[in-house]
């Protein structure tokens, strides 16, 4: 009887096919064959490419070091010590080059190899002081083949000499084996192709939704002429860039252009705002999770950067994004290679980063909330966006291009504007900048009475750009507050804060400029602390 008598080898191959994980299938195969009286040590790799070739001992003799095998599963216990063999990394052996000692050459060749008397004396053994010392006897390695393709090696060590058959078993289990990782990947593959499908079809319909601002760029000022050109330089390269402006300018606009005009424009540009996403969901909506990594993960689930495969990545309001995060972040951009929250398999990425901010970020580096080479790392190429205040001569024509679009939106009349009206456009500030812009023309077109809507406006730029007052000392409490107080009393700002400003959030009368922070970022928040405004009461018949 051959050494899998005491294995039920009809129940372990039909466990192995009901099981969709290649970590999964090697395990239960390693774990069953490992339970034999007779085994000493059972063990599976798969060959995948090399990735620690600088520090591997076998580097020197390794004849291609594009691809080895790698450890994957591991069974056995040692006679010695008691030491259970069940671990992958930290063995000596956890790589093994091609076609170096017999499971190299089995993976090399694609042909099974049984041993029935082992001698230590033989030149092909790693270690012949553990063979002596675990009286280990025979051992048989079965290539793992799928499709005419070796995926890696099933070793076997006993402690007892092969029995007639072992190495036509073996071979049976290692063939479903073969076909049970195919599978397992296929399924991974699958699943993961869905995934990002659904993730790029809900940024597909948010698109739709949002119907683009515009097409293109808009205007004629020197302002957004050097724009265009940057864009021309940059947009066919693969080089980070960072765009600096001020909220509402269309840096999002501006990465959409990049994007364009690059090699990837077939592949998705995946939009993040950094400020709208919890610190405690960061890691998880950048890199995905596996399931089970916290509470809540019921599934696999991917992150930012695998749905961007290919594409680009824009990440809005960069800033935000904390500190603790940024040393993982660094790692994608300089090595293209991340984790999963809860996993320790490596993915490869190949994704272009677009960023973009309003804040200092020279300043922020300073008082320590952001790291220095990720600034560098991001600004490869730096794009600055004028504000609508410096290209005064691009209103008229944002005005005229955004009725157009309003109109079409709301299916309105389209309104004509005054020569008169449009130089109250002109002469306004726009601290809201474009956006304000767009948000102010869409009341136009929705009450049609542009001079109403226009009283909204200061008639002169002194008066539209007040200065924010210098704030005094903010008092400490009397005691420490807790987490919730402190949330409490931060919504209990808010709210007064808008009550002042007669909800308004845009604008130098805005609330946004009240508390000294971005509109976009003020909108997050109130979203998440639940903050809405009220309704006014209907009229009494």
């Amino acid at each position: 009887m051959a050494i899998l008598g005491f294995v039920n080898v009809r129940k372990l191959l039909l466990e192995l096919a009901q099981h969709h994980s290649v970590d999964e299938v090697l395990r239960i195969a390693v774990q069953t064959l490992g339970s034999v009286s007779s085994v000493a040590l059972v063990r599976a790799w798969l060959i995948e490419p090399g990735d620690v070739c600088a520090a591997c001992k076998d580097a020197f003799q390794c004849p291609d070091k594009s691809r080895c095998l790698h450890l994957k599963a591991s069974a056995g216990r040692s006679l010695a010590s008691e030491k259970v063999w069940d671990y992958v990394e930290g063995s000596a052996f956890s790589r093994f080059p091609l076609g170096i000692r017999k499971v190299g050459q089995i993976a090399a060749s694609g042909t099974p190899l049984e041993v029935d008397e082992i001698n230590v004396r033989d030149r092909w053994l790693a270690d012949p002081g553990w063979i002596k010392r675990e009286r280990i006897v025979g051992f048989v390695g079965q290539p793992l083949i799928c499709r005419d393709e070796v995926l890696g090696v099933l070793s076997v060590f006993t402690r007892s000499p092969l029995e007639q058959g072992t190495l036509e078993m073996l071979r049976m289990v290692a063939d479903h084996l073969a076909y049970a990782i195919a599978n397992a990947r296929a399924f991974q593959m699958v699943d993961q192709l869905k995934q990002q499908i659904e993730l790029e079809n809900a940024y597909l319909r948010q698109e739709i939704n949002e119907v683009h601002s515009f097409k293109g760029i808009i205007g004629k000022s020197e302002g957004i002429e050097r724009i265009r050109k940057l864009i021309r330089m940059v947009g066919p390269t693969d080089a980070n860039v960072l765009i600096y402006g001020e909220s509402g300018t269309g840096k999002e606009m501006i990465a959409r252009e990049i994007h364009d005009q690059s090699d990837r424009r077939d592949k998705p540009m995946i939009k993040i705002n950094c400020s709208a996403i919890p610190r405690e969901l960061f890691e998880s909506e950048f890199f995905g999770h596996a399931r089970g990594a916290f509470t809540g993960a019921v599934k696999n689930r991917i992150g930012y950067f695998q749905a961007a495969d290919g594409g680009t990545l824009f990440l809005d309001e960069v800033g935000e994004i904390p500190v603790y995060l940024q040393s993982k972040l660094l790692r994608v951009l300089q090595e293209g290679e991340y984790q999963r929250v809860g996993e320790d398999a490596v993915r490869q990425v190949d994704v272009r980063v677009i960023s973009a901010t309003n804040r200092n970020l020279q300043a922020e580096i300073q008082s320590g909330r952001f790291r220095e080479d990720l600034y560098y790392r991001l600004q490869v190429f730096p794009v600055v966006v004028p504000s609508l205040r410096e290209r005064k001569m691009d209103v008229a024509l944002l005005a005229e291009h955004f009725i157009k679009l309003s109109s079409r939106k709301m299916n309105r009349p389209r309104v004509r504007l005054s020569d008169e009206q449009l130089q109250r456009l002109v002469a306004y500030d726009w601290p809201g900048n474009i956006r304000e812009l767009q948000n102010i023309v869409e009341r136009i077109v929705i009450t049609a009475q542009p001079d109403q809507v226009l009283l909204e406006l200061d008639r002169a730029p002194d008066t539209a750009r007040e200065e924010v007052p210098a704030q005094a000392a903010v008092p400490l409490p009397l005691r420490i507050l807790t987490e919730n107080e402190l949330r409490d009393l931060e919504k209990t700002n808010m709210e007064e804060a808008l009550r002042q400003t007669n909800w308004r959030i845009y604008g130098s009368r805005g609330a946004a400029r009240l508390l000294g922070i971005n509109p976009t970022t003020l909108i997050s928040r109130l979203k998440k602390l639940g903050i809405y405004q009220p309704r006014a009461p209907a009229e009494e018949m």
